[in-house]
């Protein structure tokens, strides 16, 4: 999508503009894709979602290869696919409770994201052979492929039966997660120490096209190794989780996940040798994934049945965020240099860690 925003707009305002409405459908709709999760059948809910996105991926890819597309249709594209993920995310990690024992949840949610982070490393790399060879119109045919897939792969699926929302208006089901989520201790320090990593560690990726060209001076092939080292350390980290089944403490795990997640972004600041900067980022990536891996479980270990879609969805918001982390850490970059942006960054999540760890107490024994 990158690719083809910036060959056909020449644009870098427009390319990150159009990165920026990917994440806007679920700031906005991500707690109302909650809500579905709880009121309506999960498995139908999962179905219908990725019928939407084959459908949106199959007309956008006829576009594209018929020489149609304009720059308006990436905007449109991008926000409908955003639509769909807003209420296919929340479902699809809801059920996940009701497919495994609870001893299980942990190795499950370790293996999902595994799964998840093992397309960060081959995807591009995949794309980028298939766009060279074929163009960009046939990669989307092959994404709305992959959605048809994936649905043939829910069919046969058998959810146990859950509890359901109450059939009372959609604003008042919004209400009532929210506020659950409000009045349990613990889901109100998960959901306020995510803010940590999202806004203020994770936007250090954007910042790598400068690192490699003007601290590294590798160029796109240190680009390249740069983006793929935190996917290979993240595949690696939630592999080990799984491994260890299910972990004691997991509240402390939590805590020292983030302040190593600060540690490590404070080393990597002072690092210009591409080696060392690679094996950092490769730490960074395993323990970001360990942060995400044992926060998700902790969130599905808390939250009801009845109300567990409604509290993921709440959880997604934090994703929405992103682009104004990354809008602040660019204007830190250019303020005061690439590597001082990294270097307040580090340090800044390693003591809110700090912070949340000493008040937060309902969190250690976990």
């Amino acid at each position: 999508m990158g690719w083809l925003t910036y060959d056909l707009t020449g644009s870098a305002f427009l390319l990150g503009a159009v990165n920026g409405f990917r994440a806007l459908p679920l700031l906005v709709l991500g707690p109302f894709g909650g809500v579905a999760a709880d009121r309506v059948d999960r498995k139908r809910l999962m179905l219908a979602t990725q019928a939407g996105l084959f459908l949106v991926s199959f007309g956008f890819a006829n576009l594209v290869v018929s020489g149609h597309v304009r720059v308006w249709h990436l905007f449109v594209f991008t926000m409908l696919t955003g639509l769909g993920w807003s209420f296919n995310m929340p479902v699809r990690q809801s059920v996940v409770p009701n497919l495994v024992p609870p001893e299980d949840l942990m190795n499950a949610v370790a293996l999902n994201s595994a799964g998840f982070n093992a397309t960060r490393i081959f995807g591009p790399m995949v794309g980028g052979i298939l766009i060279a060879q074929f163009g960009a119109g046939q990669n989307f045919y092959i994404q709305a492929a992959a959605y048809l897939g994936v649905a043939l792969m829910v069919l046969p699926i058998r959810i146990p039966a859950a509890p359901r929302a109450a059939s009372t208006s959609v604003l008042a089901n919004l209400k009532e997660g929210a506020a659950f989520v409000w009045r349990h201790p613990t889901l109100r320090t998960q959901m306020s120490l995510a803010l940590v990593p999202v806004v203020i560690a994770l936007p250090y990726i954007t910042l790598m096209p400068v690192v490699a060209e003007d601290v590294l001076h590798r160029g796109a092939g240190g680009l390249g190794l740069l983006m793929a080292a935190p996917g290979v350390g993240a595949v690696a980290g939630t592999l080990l989780i799984a491994s260890l089944g299910d972990v004691h403490y997991k509240g402390r795990l939590l805590f020292a996940c983030v302040f190593a997640m600060g540690t490590l972004l404070v080393l990597f600041s002072f690092s210009h040798v591409l080696v060392l900067s690679l094996g950092l980022l490769v730490l960074i990536g395993a323990v970001q994934m360990g942060y995400m891996t044992t926060n998700m479980t902790l969130i599905q270990l808390a939250a009801p049945d009845e109300l567990r879609g409604r509290v993921l969805g709440v959880y997604m918001l934090n994703q929405g965020l992103l682009p104004l982390g990354s809008l602040l850490a660019g204007t830190i970059a250019a303020a005061f240099g690439v590597m001082n942006a990294i270097l307040s960054m580090g340090v800044a999540v390693a003591l809110l860690a700090l912070a949340f760890a000493s008040r937060a107490r309902s969190l250690h024994g976990l």
